[in-house]
């Protein structure tokens, strides 16, 4: 599970073209890559939550407590496949 927040029904100007429209909203939290990912993309990673009660932290504490998730997987144990 990724790390992310999800806003409904948020009004902005995002294009001037289209003018003030309302929109849903998705974003997922990135933090540094791991050994496996920064061979792929060196910038960022999501953050994933592998464990149910970081889902429970990200999804009910307070920041302070949540913001701690924002970290790189541990090396080895994300597999990278290649489409076949």
């Amino acid at each position: 599970m990724f790390a992310g927040i999800w806003v409904e029904s948020w009004t902005s100007l995002r294009k001037l073209k289209d003018g003030e429209t309302t929109d849903n909203l998705f974003a997922f939290l990135t933090t540094e890559p791991n050994a496996e990912v920064a061979e792929i993309h060196p910038k960022a990673m999501p953050a994933i939550l592998t464990e149910p009660d970081e889902r429970e932290i990200w999804l009910h504490a307070e920041w302070g407590e949540a913001k701690k998730l924002q970290r790189p997987l541990r090396d080895g144990v994300l597999r990278v496949g290649s489409p076949s």
